[in-house]
């Protein structure tokens, strides 16, 4: 069974950064397709980034410039790193993955980590 383990949520000010990690078992890591996606309140989930078994990566356009995807294969871990919050960032983080190369992984979900911005 395929599992997936966000970390790295948390409250930062505007300005700030996070790092957020997802660790994914059950599944061979290299191949999956990897992303986030955030959720706000009373909204459906959206793309944030996502990245490819050849780490290729994808930006919504929100977040270019200042989001930045990557993958450890060797640790079965995809990360987010964020710079220059803002509070619109404010919203849960969820971490998905998807056994075939798609810009859009959503197959298998993490249970989601709470990024806060607020002075």
């Amino acid at each position: 069974q395929v599992q997936l383990v966000e970390s790295g949520g948390g409250s930062v000010q505007p300005g700030g950064s996070l790092r957020l990690s997802c660790v994914v078992s059950g599944g061979i890591f290299e191949n999956y397709a990897m992303g986030w996606y955030r959720q706000f309140p009373e909204k459906e989930r959206e793309l944030v980034a996502s990245i490819s078994m050849s780490a290729y990566p994808y930006y919504t356009d929100s977040v270019k410039g200042r989001f930045s995807i990557s993958r450890d294969n060797d640790k079965n871990t995809v990360y987010l790193q964020m710079s220059s919050l803002k509070p619109e960032d404010t919203a849960v983080y969820y971490c998905a993955g998807t056994p075939k190369n798609t810009y859009q992984p959503r197959d298998y979900w993490g249970r989601g980590t709470q990024v806060t911005v607020s002075p």
